[in-house]
């Protein structure tokens, strides 16, 4: 059985080149990838360079602890250092927004994850990807849920990664 991954993706450490060495990567093991816009915004939580972040959705027949482990394997050769605090300068953060219409809070992993519904540069390219489908705690699409944060959102800006 294919499953729907969406995976949220950042960076603030030489982005553009970490971006385009994750795509290659994600493409590698998963094949086809649907990617949102490029989008770039204040870093949060710190001072620091602006980050990058998009969405890419793919399908796979891994299981969710599965798809993780690739994931933190990827972030790893990527030089992730995973003592920094959770708020600092990253060269890729790879993060598992939605697995099919799973919830999940268990062994470190929270899907949906809750950045969904409070971060701008999460939300935006998850609806441009994925405009009618449905949150599965909030049972509504990503595009009315991107019309309620818009207002009142953080300045994102589109980004060519070329």
């Amino acid at each position: 059985m294919m499953n729907d991954v969406y995976v949220g993706i950042g960076s603030n450490v030489d982005a553009k080149h970490n971006f385009r060495r994750v795509l290659e990567e994600l493409s590698a093991l998963f094949g086809e990838l649907d990617t949102s816009p490029v989008y770039q915004s204040a870093a949060v939580g710190f001072v620091g360079d602006d980050f990058l972040n998009m969405v890419v959705k793919f399908g796979t027949s891994l299981d969710v602890v599965q798809v993780v482990s690739e994931l933190r394997t990827i972030e790893d050769a990527l030089g992730r250092d995973r003592s920094q605090p959770r708020f600092s300068k990253r060269p890729i953060d790879l993060d598992i927004l939605l697995y099919n219409d799973m919830v999940m809070n268990d062994s470190g992993i929270q899907i949906p994850r809750d950045e969904i519904l409070e971060s701008s540069f999460v939300l935006k390219p998850l609806c441009d990807i994925a405009p009618e489908l449905l949150h599965p705690l909030e049972k509504q699409c990503y595009r009315v849920l991107w019309q309620a944060m818009a207002p009142t959102a953080a300045r994102l800006d589109s980004v060519q990664l070329n």
